[in-house]
């Protein structure tokens, strides 16, 4: 127990001398965790968006979203997509057909499109900052599953002003 307790002063007071000074004081808790509870929330979502966003892109391209495709655009292994089809199929976002591709249902599809929404003007805000267009589109692949309304809403209007 001593040495609990030895650790936990030597922890604090090697926080105390790096610590970062915050602008403001903690907020409430419940006020705290929403943020936190988005984010799990984003993060949770974003691999399905992921998905249902690429295989609209393969079927608009003129091909069908095989599952050898979507492994090979996402970087992962076959089996991986096949277990990740298998939950979008369970949400009701894509439907397979033996021996063919994958197609969206109208859930996949409207979340395809918000997702691709969110995607291109994140991106757009980025270039009007002057970041790389390879930059941009990596940047907002990110940003686009964690962005708000709200924060959407103002990259637009920054856009629309030409800041």
């Amino acid at each position: 127990m001593k040495a609990r307790q030895g650790d936990y002063r030597e922890g604090k007071a090697l926080a105390a001398k790096k610590a970062i000074p915050r602008d403001e004081r903690l907020p409430d808790a419940d006020v705290h965790s929403q943020g936190f509870r988005l984010t799990r929330e984003a993060r949770r979502s974003a691999l399905a968006e992921d998905y249902v966003e690429l295989i609209a892109d393969l079927i608009e391209d003129g091909n069908e979203a095989r599952q050898v495709d979507i492994a090979a655009r996402l970087g992962v292994a076959q089996p991986t997509v096949a277990k990740m089809l298998a939950r979008l199929t369970a949400e009701g976002l894509v439907s397979r057909k033996p021996y063919r591709g994958v197609f969206l249902t109208p859930a996949g599809l409207k979340m395809a499109q918000e997702s691709r929404e969110r995607h291109q003007t994140v991106e757009a805000f980025l270039r009007s900052l002057g970041i790389s267009a390879e930059t941009a589109r990596i940047d907002a692949e990110g940003i686009e599953h964690h962005v708000s309304a709200e924060t959407l809403a103002a990259f637009r209007r920054a856009m629309a002003q030409g800041g």
